[in-house]
């Protein structure tokens, strides 16, 4: 008999650690399950890759999504249907306000729903917002390693190039970070019962007045700060995920 797998993103339907890590490339998905103890690959299907093994004797699934919400919340879907109780998103952004520099962490508190999916599933008034539990255990994370971050609101945007019509200005909102596939996760979270959080890398600058082209060459994610930032992003994603099992242990 073949192993029972979903119908998306093929991943066992049985047998995943509760608590996972997602991250958008499945190259990355591998590179954090070689952090962990005794991993392995258990699916790999179009975008959607699939880990699990263990970080300090913590159970864990790492799970790659793609780029984008629409592709992006069938994982996170498929993944509470496989039992998985606690997510932590673990990406990339571009800064959206001054004093957030390249490589440092950004920690969701909540996001826009400008991810062009969950407009379709549910009314626009309906919040993205992160668990608080995961906002504290990123936090205590981050410190724990001496990460410098920051703690802030997240636009999750479904197009990432410009196109002909303007953009949507969000200046004087306080917003920290933009990405494009948070708010999708925070939004299934919430209505499966969920305990969901983000923490993002900076890979560069966003808002219109922070971008210096002619002083950066333009947008530019493989520099060794990003790297820095990914490798200790990665350490606090899965250190979070320890502290929330720890948490509901006590």
């Amino acid at each position: 008999m073949t192993q029972d797998l979903l119908p998306v993103t093929r991943i066992p339907r049985t047998g995943l650690p509760e608590r996972a890590l997602v991250v958008g490339d499945p190259a990355r998905a591998a590179a954090v399950a070689a952090l962990l103890d005794g991993a392995e690959e258990v699916s790999y299907h179009r975008e959607y890759r699939a880990f699990r093994g263990t970080w300090k004797g913590l159970p864990v699934t790492v799970a790659s999504h793609g780029v984008g919400a629409p592709g992006a919340i069938l994982l996170f879907q498929e993944l509470a249907d496989a039992g998985v109780r606690t997510v932590v998103r673990f990406g990339t952004a571009g800064a959206m306000r001054p004093g957030i520099a390249d490589g440092d962490l950004v920690i969701a508190e909540a996001a826009v729903r400008d991810d062009g999916v969950t407009h379709q599933l549910l009314p626009p008034e309906y919040p993205a917002v992160s668990s608080p539990e995961a906002v504290f255990a990123l936090q205590r994370a981050a410190r724990g390693i001496g990460a410098p971050h920051h703690r802030g609101l997240v636009w999750t945007r479904a197009a990432f190039q410009p196109g002909l019509l303007p953009l949507f200005s969000y200046d004087g909102a306080g917003l920290a970070a933009i990405e494009m596939e948070l708010s999708a996760l925070l939004v299934t979270a919430s209505l499966r019962g969920l305990v969901a959080g983000g923490v993002l890398v900076i890979d560069g600058a966003n808002a219109d007045e922070l971008v210096d082209e002619q002083a950066t060459g333009g947008y530019n994610p493989h520099r060794d700060v990003v790297a820095a930032g990914v490798e200790r992003g990665a350490l606090v994603s899965l250190e979070a995920l320890r502290l929330l099992a720890e948490e509901e242990r006590a």
